[in-house]
């Protein structure tokens, strides 16, 4: 299952959690995760709006997509998938795969440091 884990959190935090994988990996452990990090909860919450992760779980569903075949799916608008899209990219939440777009994670967990 391919997981993908969110989080908010400083330049200085994600370099820890590649230090930690990299220690990891260095005595042998198998170390195969993927961690996207966001600098504040407000811009993961714009990034993984409703209608994105619509979008996003319209694409897990239906494989690699067109942008139009996306639109048509969703019943919105082209310009509206488009920059969601592109949105979902930058964040490393989408991948394109052949000129398509593809959401290659089956789970996305968040988690929201208080302190």
């Amino acid at each position: 299952m391919n997981k993908v884990k969110l989080h908010t959190g400083t330049i200085d935090d994600m370099g820890r959690r590649f230090v930690d994988a990299w220690k990891r990996a260095a005595t042998g452990e198998a170390v195969d995760e993927t961690h996207l990090t966001f600098l504040d909860f407000e811009t993961m919450l714009a990034t993984l709006s409703p209608k994105r992760l619509e979008l996003l779980r319209h694409a897990r569903r239906g494989g690699p997509l067109s942008i139009k075949a996306i639109a048509e799916g969703l019943g919105r608008d082209y310009k509206n998938i488009h920059s969601d899209v592109q949105a979902l990219l930058i964040a490393g939440l989408l991948r394109k795969k052949g000129g398509r777009i593809v959401a290659p994670w089956d789970e996305v967990s968040a988690s929201l440091e208080l302190t």
